[in-house]
């Protein structure tokens, strides 16, 4: 079982230390270089973000799970998204909640796309990340996804869907992803 204050990483992802962060694990798929970025706001933030990069790696792209704060690491996070796209990312995944500035801050600093993911609070139940995320002022757009699990999910095949512009392979994968979710559906049988 999983430490709730230390959510376990993900199986199969090799960890290593990002020098640039102080030290900090950093998750990151075994391919070549990472083209979706998942950052998020808080470790704890992991037991739905995870979600993402299981997604990611279903669909066999490259990408970086971690974990930058737009409040308590403001330089951090706009260093990686000044950064991001001579690192070679195409996509942001930014999911932080509460005051959920994350996304929004990482938007700021790049004109890559970047998807948010509202994250579940305790106070609101998520609705206060999603009203941070979503009102982002006019010039500085966030795609912003569904709270939780839903959102996380949903910003990796958003991803997926904006490689797959220029990646036949992995427009094929999403077609097949349709399939067989329409093919669930059809089987389904009530009782």
């Amino acid at each position: 079982m999983a430490n709730k204050n230390k959510p376990a990483k993900p199986k199969g992802k090799q960890s290593k230390t990002d020098s640039q962060s102080s030290g900090q694990p950093v998750a990151q798929s075994p391919s070549t270089t990472p083209l979706v970025a998942v950052i998020m706001g808080s470790q704890s933030d992991w037991d739905t973000m995870r979600h993402a990069d299981e997604t990611l790696t279903q669909f066999g792209v490259a990408h970086e799970c971690k974990v930058i704060s737009a409040h308590r690491s403001p330089s951090l996070a706009s260093e990686f998204a000044s950064n991001a796209e001579n690192r070679g990312f195409e996509v942001i995944i930014g999911a932080a909640g509460g005051a959920a500035h994350l996304a929004g801050v990482l938007a700021a600093h790049t004109t890559l796309p970047v998807l948010g993911v509202p994250m579940r609070s305790e106070a609101l139940n998520g609705l206060d990340s999603l009203l941070a995320t979503v009102q982002m002022p006019g010039g500085i757009p966030v795609a912003t996804l569904a709270i939780g699990k839903p959102g996380a999910v949903n910003a990796a095949l958003f991803a997926v869907s904006i490689l797959a512009n220029n990646r036949p392979e992995l427009r094929e994968k999403l077609h097949r992803f349709r399939e067989a979710q329409e093919a669930k559906i059809r089987a389904t049988v009530l009782s």
